[in-house]
């Protein structure tokens, strides 16, 4: 398979046969059922469209689902522990009218209430409309990264590709993020109505544009353990 950035990568990894220990990467079928989807679908209902992403912050109805007994949250705690909490929430939708393509790359930066100098935290950014920074890769490596699928993700709707085990070579050059994903390989992220995606927070991701864009609603949530360091504050969700 050649990858977004021309590389020639292995072929493909089959989904079914990712691991989140061994690969950054697991899915979870059907994880929402059609209650937990109709719920889902009336407290997003008011936010934004045709935008590429939307910072949801104190969205009455969600913190149930992302908490460590709900449908989202229960997978992070899972993984991570029963001290998991969700720090970060965003809906995405590709759409005809928004619809994007995202070169590999890692994520990077956190959520957080206020600017404090903190050593190893740096540097600040705005990003829909609230305050990020780049934290030590330590926490980055420490975190999680769901996503609720709330509409079908077939080759044409511009599933997420990951670099599986890119998570494991810490804070990534961008000079060697083609060879990264060339020794890596190339998974292809395809997903029903109610699967929810997991992966380690820094792993190598990329998707194309939407050949077919209708909707690709996606529900991205990062989760810690602990709190910040330095007088740092989760922005939270």
């Amino acid at each position: 398979m050649r990858d977004l950035l021309g590389v020639n990568s292995s072929m493909p990894a089959p989904i079914a046969q990712l691991e989140l220990g061994r690969d950054g990467a697991e899915l979870a079928p059907k994880a929402l059922d059609s209650s937990a989807l109709a719920t889902l679908e009336q407290v997003l209902a008011g936010q934004p469209r045709d935008v590429a992403g939307v910072r949801l912050f104190d969205v009455d109805g969600l913190v149930s689902f992302l908490a460590a007994n709900g449908p989202i949250g229960s997978i992070a705690a899972r993984n991570l522990g029963g001290m998991a909490r969700p720090v970060r929430a965003i809906l995405f939708d590709k759409t005809a009218s928004a619809n994007w393509s995202l070169a590999w790359h890692q994520d990077r930066v956190i959520a957080v209430r206020e600017r404090k100098e903190v050593e190893g935290f740096g540097p600040w950014t705005r990003k829909h409309g609230a305050l990020h920074v780049a934290p030590p890769f330590e926490l980055l490596a420490s975190m999680l990264t769901l996503r609720a699928h709330l509409d079908p993700v077939p080759q044409s709707n511009a599933p997420l590709l990951i670099a599986p085990g890119s998570h494991r070579f810490g804070r990534i050059p961008e000079s060697d993020v083609p060879e990264v994903v060339a020794r890596c390989g190339v998974a292809i992220c395809l997903a029903d109505v109610g699967d929810i995606w997991t992966y380690a927070t820094p792993i190598l991701h990329a998707s194309d544009r939407a050949s077919a864009a209708t909707h690709r609603r996606v529900l991205q949530v990062d989760y810690a353990l602990g709190d910040l360091p330095g007088g740092l504050q989760w922005l939270g969700v």
